[in-house]
């Protein structure tokens, strides 16, 4: 499988990430998903940006996922943008 080196910009994973700090994941090709795995993938408002954040809920090849960051202002996650479709994600972080 293919690795993904990640830059992380932001706080919203803090404090498991930090601002500046280099992530690699897996790509993702269909493996099972699990609640507390953190994921990559393209915002679903802007396919742009790349998002990393955990996931909270799987249900019907939907995710929930939220930032790590205690502050609920500090991210834009599924309480902004709903469940996450599988085809959204790129990575799984190893």
């Amino acid at each position: 499988m293919e690795k993904l080196h990640v830059t992380i910009r932001g706080d919203s994973m803090w404090p498991t990430l930090v601002d500046g700090q280099e992530i690699i994941g897996t790509s993702f090709d269909g493996q099972e998903l699990k609640i507390g795995q953190i994921v990559v993938f393209r915002h679903p408002f802007d396919n742009e940006v790349i998002a990393v954040k955990r996931i909270k809920a799987v249900s019907d090849n939907r995710l929930f996922v939220e930032g790590d960051n205690p502050d609920p202002t500090a991210s834009s996650d599924s309480h902004n943008f709903g469940m996450l479709n599988f085809e959204s994600v790129i990575a799984v972080v190893d």
